[in-house]
């Protein structure tokens, strides 16, 4: 599960690397739940944190309808 802190810093990089500030990142419902990643209303995705070997990595799947293209 995403720290309050790790959220923080990840909206802000999202926020940076896309040129919006309407991005936003929602914790997941449990644990092992990922975190949820909006533009205003709309849901883009979501993120995964992984922990090995004491090394932390972050994974965003952007969901891609094809009635969006």
């Amino acid at each position: 599960m995403l720290t309050k802190s790790e959220i923080q810093k990840l909206e802000k990089y999202f926020q940076a690397l896309m040129n919006t500030q309407g991005l936003y990142i929602k914790e997941g419902n449990t644990n092992d739940a990922p975190a949820e990643v909006y533009k205003a209303s709309e849901f883009l995705g979501v993120i995964y944190k992984n922990e090995d070997e004491g090394e932390v990595s972050y994974d965003f799947h952007l969901t891609i309808l094809p009635e969006d293209l």
